[in-house]
Parts: C-alpha cells; sequence; structure tokens
C-alpha cells in the first residue's frame, strides 16, 4: 500500500462507492496495494491469532517513550488482505499513544464493515486490532 493511502481516501472512496459489489472489488484493490512481506517475516510470531484466514502483521518501531509505528501485513484472502490495508491505513505511521487512544470502531462504522462482512471475518478485523494496540501498548510500558 503506498503511504499516500489514507484513511479519510478510503472512508471518501467507500460512501462514492454505493454497490457493494463495486466496495468489495475496491477491498480487493486495496489489499493488492499491499506492500509485500517476505516469506521469512510469515512466522508464527507475526500470525494473528483468531482469523480464520492465514494473516500475519510485523510492526517496526521509532525512537522514543512514544515511537512512531509502521506496521505491514499479508493474507492469503483477498478480502481479508483489503480489511488489513483498510486497518494498516488507519493505525500505521502513527505514534503508538495514537494508536492506542484510535478509535476504530468509528471507522469501521464509516465503512459499514460489519453490515458487509461475515462473522469470521469481523472477528479476524477485531484480532488484526487488537494486535496492533498490544503492540503499541507494549512499545509505551
Amino acid at each position: 500500500m503506498n503511504a499516500s493511502t489514507d484513511i479519510n481516501a478510503i472512508v471518501e472512496d467507500f460512501e462514492f462507492l454505493e454497490d457493494w459489489d463495486d466496495r468489495y472489488k475496491y477491498l480487493i484493490e486495496l489489499g493488492n496495494g499491499l506492500a509485500p512481506m517476505n516469506e521469512t517475516e510469515k512466522t508464527p510470531q507475526s500470525k494473528v491469532q483468531g482469523c480464520v484466514s492465514q494473516v500475519w502483521i510485523v510492526c517496526e518501531a521509532g525512537e522514543g517513550a512514544d515511537p512512531v509505528l509502521r506496521f505491514r501485513g499479508d493474507s492469503d484472502a483477498h478480502i481479508v488482505r483489503g480489511l488489513i490495508a483498510i486497518t494498516l491505513a488507519l493505525f500505521s505511521g502513527k505514534h503508538a499513544s495514537q494508536i492506542v487512544a484510535t478509535d476504530e470502531k468509528e471507522v469501521f462504522d464509516q465503512l459499514h464493515l460489519s453490515e458487509h462482512i461475515t462473522p469470521q471475518r469481523s472477528n479476524g478485523l477485531r484480532s488484526m486490532v487488537a494486535r496492533i494496540k498490544s503492540e503499541a501498548t507494549s512499545r509505551l510500558a
């Protein structure tokens, strides 16, 4: 995913696309734009538990007491890759304290995700967010 993809642009694009088939295509497009992960990074430590699909997330932290965290992720499922892209657009490149304070539910509600993705994918999305917030919390400690 390129650095210019931000969550506000994604929300605007979702609002513009009225048909959920088009939104699913856009989700897949977002997922296809993720920066590639090396196979060596797809380890048990980077694997997100609680996802039906295979999902990996890695974190790179800057310096300091409240470091900027950058995340990369991948999945073996196209729609899930799109959900990763949305999650990374929301959290990656922010200070750990901002990540912990972010209300992801508000953004996901704006996208109407819970109404249109399966309960398993919703659980996986929550697991991804929990993983990212856990990384942020541990970097603040």
